[in-house]
């Protein structure tokens, strides 16, 4: 058979029989295989599955993890990691390709995991965490201590002999697993939780939290070097000791804790000072303080001692003094009779004059003075009020002779208008306009009859004012 005939009798496929065939065909063939590779192209998509490229120098594996089993892995896929991950091929029909259905992810050897270590460091680094300037100090005796490790291992058995052995203090435990999947979630939460604590909780919050486990291989301490206990540790307010491993081992914990410390052991000698010591301490600074004080005590009498000596003796310190008292004493009796006299003196000059005659001699003077005075007063007085009273008589004689009332009595009268207004001139009386005639007795009312002169133009010639 030729071969356009053979290639006439071949089967037809549909593009989605081609498809499942050749499904069917790679999943056969490759149930379940460990491929090693670089995370590369690494994205989280919003339904909870991962998408990465696995890829060495000449090939690329696409690879997806579904959202049920990222949630369980141990070891997240991270961008330029080196890891081995375990699944199933498959194709995936829509774009034509194959893919890894991953279900485990495992770092690729001790290098790879040593390199995902100081990538994470360096990144916590350069936030600042690991700084000197935010590490707290340590309390000097702790009243309660809080402990974070397994509950049966020889950690804490250690940590609560060497506590017992140098000063007993009330221990807290807060029991986590060390290692596994969920070491660190528990641990991060332990160490959150003491942070937590307030006064009024019924359990006490710790002065001092020690986070300890035992020694292992890296992977696993792996726990103590994921990011979420890092920072649980950063974010505490209560001073930290880490207690990770032996004394070769270190994890990210020990940078960012306020003191690391070799052992579980070594911390718990941290946290507490030495009973014994420190009470032979307190007995020694006693010692010392009373030898200082009894010290001083004689120090200062042997100076009083001295000075002592050095002073007079009390008759020779006021034999002086006494003498210039005696002295002036004396002189103070002459200096009182002698004052006596001199006042005796000045007071009898004073008195001589205040003879009884004398006096009533002057006493009669004055009161001769005295009466000579008064007649004087009163004469004065008297020729005062006879010229006043002849200066008022010559105005009240002035005003008589000026008044109108003489006038009036003279045969005059006072014309006033009914505004009270004087009429001087017949000009400004008005015909019918009530006057009021003031005479010297009595004052009339009247009323004009006519007008002043020129007043009334129709007649012929004007009339002398009347009254009525």
């Amino acid at each position: 058979m030729s071969e356009p005939a053979r290639r006439a009798n071949l089967p037809e496929y549909s593009v989605s029989e081609i498809a499942a065939a050749l499904k069917r065909t790679v999943e056969g063939a490759f149930p379940f295989v460990r491929v090693r590779g670089e995370v590369g192209g690494l994205k989280f998509h919003s339904s909870g599955h991962v998408y990465f490229d696995l890829k060495d120098e000449k090939a690329v594996l696409n690879a997806v993890v579904w959202r049920a089993t990222a949630l369980t892995l141990k070891q997240k896929p991270e961008q330029g990691l080196e890891v081995i991950c375990t699944g199933r091929i498959s194709t995936y029909a829509g774009s034509s390709r194959y893919q890894l259905i991953v279900e485990q992810v495992e770092l690729a050897g001790l290098g790879a995991l040593m390199a995902l270590i100081e990538e994470r460091k360096k990144k916590l680094a350069a936030e600042g965490l690991f700084a000197e300037s935010r590490k707290k100090k340590l309390p000097f005796l702790p009243d309660v201590i809080g402990v974070i490790t397994s509950p049966t291992g020889a950690v804490i058995r250690d940590i609560m002999h060497r506590l017992d052995a140098r000063f007993p203090r009330r221990v807290l435990l807060w029991p986590v697993a060390v290692q596994g999947e969920r070491a660190a979630i528990e641990v991060a939460a332990a160490i959150r939780g003491f942070d937590a604590l307030g006064p009024l909780d019924a359990v006490p919050r710790p002065d001092v939290v020690i986070v300890a486990r035992g020694g292992g291989s890296i992977e696993d301490l792996m726990a103590f070097n994921e990011e979420v206990v890092v920072r649980a540790v950063a974010e505490s307010t209560i001073p930290l000791i880490s207690a990770v491993g032996h004394e070769t081992d270190t994890t990210l914990i020990d940078f960012v804790a306020d003191r690391r410390a070799p052992t579980p052991t070594a911390a718990a000698e941290m946290a507490v000072p030495v009973r014994n010591e420190l009470v032979g301490f307190t007995l020694d600074l006693e010692r010392r303080n009373f030898r200082c004080f009894s010290k001083g005590v004689d120090d200062r009498h042997k100076n009083l001692l001295a000075l002592a000596r050095a002073l007079p003796r009390a008759d020779q310190l006021f034999a002086s003094v006494r003498q210039r008292f005696d002295h002036a004493s004396e002189c103070l009796v002459h200096g009182l009779k002698r004052n006596a006299e001199v006042h005796r003196r000045a007071l009898l000059e004073i008195a001589a004059p205040l003879r009884p005659r004398s006096v009533s001699n002057r006493i009669e003077s004055g009161i001769a003075r005295l009466q000579a005075l008064a007649h004087r007063i009163e004469r004065c007085e008297r020729a005062q009020l006879r010229t006043s009273r002849e200066q008022l008589e010559g105005a009240a004689r002035l005003l008589e002779t000026v008044s109108h009332k003489a006038v009036l009595a003279r045969g005059f009268a006072l014309v006033k208008g009914a505004d009270g207004a004087i009429r001087r001139r017949a000009a400004a009386v008005a015909h019918g306009e009530n006057l009021s005639l003031v005479f010297a007795d009595a004052t009339v009312e009247a009323k004009a009859k006519g007008t002043g002169p020129g007043s009334n133009p129709s007649r012929g010639k004007p009339e002398q004012g009347k009254l009525l």
